[in-house]
């Protein structure tokens, strides 16, 4: 372990409890010097102190980790790359220097999050005032502007690191009650649907708007789209059992997430309900153990649990379990026009908000090699490297002249955690160069060489040299046509 200084949030711990600072060192078996140096930042924070933390107020380890501080860091850099040119005189850019960026985030975390919590409000002001602007009525009134639902569900899972425990432990426990068997879950959860609901499932063509699942609650039916495979088949059974058995806790866990509207509270419903399918269909310590066993080799393990890449994607992103952790993964999935339709992450790993992904990032390179997974070690602007691994998945639209879906499926962990994974044999980890050069997207990077740079970060000013341009045409701010060549 590495040293870490976690002085502010060890004070913040003490002062939530109300305790002296002689009665916290008392309390974990500690000199009260020692206490003060650890809070002064004097001492870094040690394993046996978290340990010690961890078993007296059962406070999760993770809080002491520097996977928060680098969200911290990743997220108040996008902020200052959205300021305007001009903050402070200079530059938003230049204005704050990375080392502030990173005492501020080590040392006020609390104080970092408003920044960013500010920083998603007034976004949405100025969306709201653009749709005024766009407004021909001439009716609109400039009222509070919510957080689009989706947003809001995904950074309540981003929080709490892609793991919901109380859904997790009592999937288990099911599918410990109920029998299921790896790959052949869809019998056992058939039964139980019947047996305990009185609902039975029934293959149909075509079920309207392409959807996999429809519920008819007094005919005590339970609609599939024919076509699905074994694995979806119990996936979509689960989920439906989610309602039907955990509907309370959903909607406890929905509730308790401070969640702004209706609509998000329901979509939070649907994700709770999906993740505990996923712990059903792929139990936590079987699952785990299955995954170590082979390196996270994620076809393997499909082919074991009966389940398909994307699903095994999602849930390796899941395994979080304070008692056993499984390597922290990110997960993305994303079309071919760079749209993400789904991002989870279970550590420090931060999806712009600004703009699109990066066209260096293999999720894009999968589209070129269908069905072969295609591994990546990529480092970012900060200096952090990971191990990413994509294929592309798709689906057929179930008939001809049918538009189908097809995705581009990732699947990335820091570097630190590559040697676990059978995608990293052959692979040079401990060579810089070797990793390519990624950046969360060109709005927010600062990597100027870029050959993929389609336009330079918000908040840079152009190199206007007609000389020595380094980016592809744009437009001269206030000399329409003009363009740099």
């Amino acid at each position: 372990m590495k040293k870490t200084f976690m002085g502010v949030r060890l004070r913040r711990l003490r002062e939530e409890r109300g305790m002296t600072q002689v009665a916290l060192a008392r309390a974990l078996d500690l000199s009260a010097s020692y206490l003060n140096q650890l809070e002064q930042n004097q001492r870094p924070l040690t394993v046996p102190v978290l340990l010690k933390i961890n078993a007296v107020f059962g406070v999760d380890v993770q809080r002491f980790s520097d996977d928060d501080e680098a969200r911290l860091i990743t997220g108040l850099r996008e902020v200052l790359a959205d300021l305007p040119a001009g903050v402070g005189g200079e530059g938003a850019g230049d204005a704050v220097s990375l080392a502030e960026i990173r005492e501020l985030a080590a040392g006020m975390p609390a104080v970092a999050r408003t920044l960013l919590a500010l920083h998603q409000r007034h976004r949405q002001a100025l969306e709201r005032l653009a749709a005024l602007g766009n407004d021909r009525s001439g009716e609109g009134v400039l009222a509070p502007h919510p957080p689009m639902a989706y947003e809001e569900v995904r950074d309540f899972f981003f929080a709490r690191q892609n793991h919901i425990a109380e859904l997790d432990d009592a999937a288990e426990r099911c599918a410990a009650d109920w029998g299921l068997l790896p790959g052949r879950a869809d019998e056992a959860l058939a039964q139980r649907l019947l047996v305990a609901h009185g609902v039975r499932v029934v293959d149909v063509a075509d079920l309207p708007g392409q959807a996999q699942r429809v519920f008819q609650a007094e005919a005590g039916l339970l609609q599939l789209a024919a076509g699905l495979e074994r694995g979806q088949r119990a996936f979509q059974m689960a989920t439906q059992l989610a309602f039907l058995e955990q509907g309370a806790e959903l909607q406890r866990i929905a509730d308790g997430a401070g969640l702004s509207s209706d609509q998000a509270r329901a979509l939070a419903r649907i994700g709770l309900a999906n993740y505990f399918a996923g712990a059903l269909v792929l139990p936590y310590t079987a699952f785990l153990r299955a995954a170590e066993a082979a390196h996270y080799d994620i076809d393997r393990l499909g082919h074991q649990f009966g389940v398909g890449f994307e699903t095994v994607c999602h849930r390796l992103s899941t395994l979080q379990r304070p008692s056993a952790r499984g390597v922290p993964f990110f997960f993305i999935r994303v079309d071919r026009a760079g749209n993400i339709s789904k991002r989870q992450s279970a550590t420090h790993f931060h999806f712009s908000k600004i703009g699109g992904t990066c066209p260096l990032w293999n999720v894009y390179e999968a589209f070129a090699q269908p069905g072969r997974i295609v591994p990546q070690v990529a480092r970012m602007p900060d200096g952090r490297a990971y191990l990413w691994v994509a294929r592309v998945v798709s689906r057929s639209g179930g008939g001809w002249g049918v538009p189908g879906k097809e995705f581009s499926v990732a699947l990335g962990c820091d570097i630190r955690h590559a040697p676990q994974l059978v995608y990293s044999r052959g692979l040079d980890l401990a060579n810089p160069e070797a990793a390519v050069p990624i950046g969360m997207g060109c709005k927010v990077c600062e990597r100027d060489a870029c050959p993929q740079r389609a336009f330079p970060p918000i908040g840079r000013a152009l190199d206007v040299n007609e000389n020595r341009s380094r980016f592809a045409p744009y437009p001269v701010a206030g000399r329409p046509g003009q363009t740099l060549s």
